[in-house]
């Protein structure tokens, strides 16, 4: 039996067509998806592997610099406090992990975080930690 229940009127994989044919194709617009589905196993292998990634205080600031735009690695180095080759080592961590993207602009080499789902993710854990750390109470 499959670990995967798709609600009622999904049309197959999240990410393949919906009721006007390729995602967005009626429109032109992008296409909001709720991934209302059980996660069979490769989507919590995934999930976890973000999660380990995410579990290192340097990396989680990183992407949560990223989450404001795009950076090289002097800028993020500056901003984090860590020691340049720390950061670049990061980087490359989170590159191979493809939670960053990476493109050269002249001799320097600039981060970006293009995933909405990540920067959210990255985004609502600070948040929570502030609660933590502030003793404000929690929210929705």
């Amino acid at each position: 039996m499959s670990e995967r229940a798709d609600p009622a009127g999904s049309e197959g994989p999240a990410g393949g067509e919906g009721p006007t044919g390729p995602a967005g194709a009626a429109s032109g617009a992008p296409v909001s998806r709720t991934h209302e589905r059980t996660p069979g196993v490769r989507e919590l292998r995934a999930a976890a592997e973000v999660f380990a990634l995410l579990a290192d205080p340097t990396r989680l600031h990183l992407l949560w610099l990223l989450t404001r735009g795009e950076a090289d690695v002097g800028a993020l180095t500056d901003a984090c406090g860590a020691a340049r080759p720390a950061v670049s080592q990061h980087l490359a961590k989170l590159r191979l992990g493809g939670l960053v993207q990476s493109r050269k602009d002249g001799r320097r080499v600039v981060y970006a975080m293009p995933d909405g789902h990540l920067k959210r993710l990255v985004v609502e854990a600070i948040s929570r930690a502030d609660h933590v750390v502030s003793g404000e109470p929690w929210h929705d």
